[in-house]
């Protein structure tokens, strides 16, 4: 994570992009059923479901008002392109599931790629308290999709 001390509450304008960005989805979704819509089944994981709501706010506040002082500017290409990569496999994951694909490489692209975009965001940003929280958030969201839609 870094020394402390060179972390400071802070705006990250791209944090708040890129969260924006990744939820745009799930917003659409909420208001306009899937067909096929496996997805708003009831959760049978109620307390992993608690922690990652807990987590996935935690990352969210750091991603938008946490920053790195020591962080490289500007962030490396690396780090955006796999940002990016991993941004449109999700938007490819609700573009297949709103087609009526509801399968299992779907699920886990609509669960791991949102993850894997945020946390290459805050590998680049050199921010460890939005990596360590998206990566408990990232393992609950796996364990909730595993259990929930694919067992």
């Amino acid at each position: 994570m870094g020394n402390l001390k060179n972390y400071k509450l802070g705006f990250d304008l791209w944090g708040l992009g890129l969260f924006l960005l990744i939820m745009l989805p799930n917003f659409v979704w909420f208001a306009v059923p899937a067909p096929n819509d496996v997805l708003r089944r009831e959760s049978v994981t109620p307390l992993v479901d608690a922690i990652a709501q807990v987590f996935q706010a935690v990352m969210a506040a750091a991603l938008c008002a946490v920053v790195n002082t020591a962080r490289d500017n500007p962030v490396k290409r690396g780090y955006l392109a796999g940002t990016a990569a991993c941004a449109a496999l999700y938007f490819a994951g609700w573009i297949a599931y709103y087609a009526g694909i509801a399968n299992a490489v779907v699920i886990l692209a609509l669960c791991l790629a949102p993850c894997g975009a945020f946390l290459v965001f805050a590998l680049g940003r050199k921010n460890g308290i939005a990596l360590v929280s998206g990566g408990i958030f990232a393992l609950c969201h796996l364990i909730f999709s595993i259990v929930n839609f694919l067992l």
